[in-house]
């Protein structure tokens, strides 16, 4: 790696913004979420520093996530957060400006992916280059992408579930439904306030999940206390809530994800099929580390599903990969 060429892969989500540096690996994970001031539209914090804000500011201020379902909802602020993030992982190098590339989610519109492009450059970037994120997934978790071999990867994060199937370095098939982690959080709040009159938040409604949460129903149940706000009484209360609870009140939520399975399923040629059944469905994503999620995958597709180690950074790790070699997946990768 030259002296002038720095290379930063980004892993560009709904709910977090990782940043890749081969060589170094992961340097950054931190929410993508800006708080910004109502009054004179400023940026006042952004990542780890802004989603402590989350639920907590005085009305003048927002924090927003710039990110909505893995596709830039505010550019003016997508770009700002880019460039924090840009700054922050090259450190005292940050007047050399970095070849990146960034992840997108695989129903991109070719609009949206510009705007992708274009906030990069705008925020520092000598060369930006996107690759659809099931692609990085697979390269992320070390399948040989290139082959004629059929592989399904199904990344799970906090906005989409994207599932493709990839064959010869392209995606033979995919579909991507807005129903994933952040779904999963708003029904357990919901589900909170039907069955308890209990007010909790974005945050608590996540540590449930992760705590407790399971996608099939457990025999031996486990517990966690949960501290809200009585909807009625207006003063604050606890519950103790178990695992087979949250599964019923997620339900809804997983069938819309195992139907966005099996829609890819139903589509994927005969060939292809076969390679996808003794393959396996290799799951990435934050959210496929839900407990049993592989098992109820298995049960109602008949494949066998497994979690790739490191779920979380499996894309970002792709990122990674795919910036070292850039003429080997040429072919996956939009540049500007």
């Amino acid at each position: 790696m030259g002296m002038f060429s720095k290379k930063l892969g980004i892993d560009l989500g709904t709910t977090n913004i990782l940043v890749y540096v081969p060589g170094k690996g992961v340097i950054l994970d931190e929410p993508s979420v800006v708080a910004v001031s109502i009054q004179d539209n400023r940026v006042l914090a952004i990542g780890s520093e802004a989603k402590q804000m989350i639920g907590r500011t005085p009305d003048d201020i927002v924090a927003y996530r710039p990110m909505k379902d893995g596709v830039i909802a505010d550019y003016r602020v997508t770009e700002k957060m880019l460039r924090y993030y840009f700054q922050k992982a090259l450190g005292p190098w940050n007047f050399i400006k970095p070849d990146v590339l960034l992840s997108v989610p695989a129903g991109i519109t070719s609009t949206e992916r510009r705007a992708v492009i274009e906030a990069a450059m705008k925020a520092g970037a000598r060369n930006a280059y996107v690759v659809k994120e099931p692609i990085l997934a697979a390269i992320g978790a070390g399948i040989t992408i290139q082959q004629p071999n059929g592989y399904m990867i199904i990344d799970i994060g906090g906005g989409t579930i994207d599932v493709a199937v990839i064959s010869l370095g392209g995606i033979v098939a995919s579909n991507s439904v807005k129903c994933a982690g952040r779904k999963i959080d708003d029904s357990i709040i919901d589900f909170m306030k039907k069955s308890y009159n209990l007010a909790i938040g974005d945050r608590t409604a996540e540590k449930i999940k992760i705590k407790i949460g399971s996608a099939l129903p457990l025999d031996d149940e486990l517990e966690v206390v949960v501290k809200g706000r009585d909807y009625i009484t207006g003063l604050p209360r606890s519950v103790k809530i178990s695992t087979n609870e949250i599964t019923k009140a997620i339900d809804s939520e997983l069938k819309t994800m195992i139907q966005a399975i099996k829609d890819v399923l139903a589509e994927v040629p005969p060939e292809l099929a076969s390679d996808i059944i003794d393959n396996g469905i290799t799951l990435t994503g934050g959210t496929s580390q839900l407990r049993n999620l592989d098992e109820l995958i298995y049960r109602r597709t008949g494949v066998q599903a497994f979690l790739v180690d490191d779920p979380l950074f499996c894309v970002a790790r792709g990122t990674g990969i795919a910036l070292e070699h850039l003429d080997t997946y040429k072919k996956a990768i939009i540049s500007k």
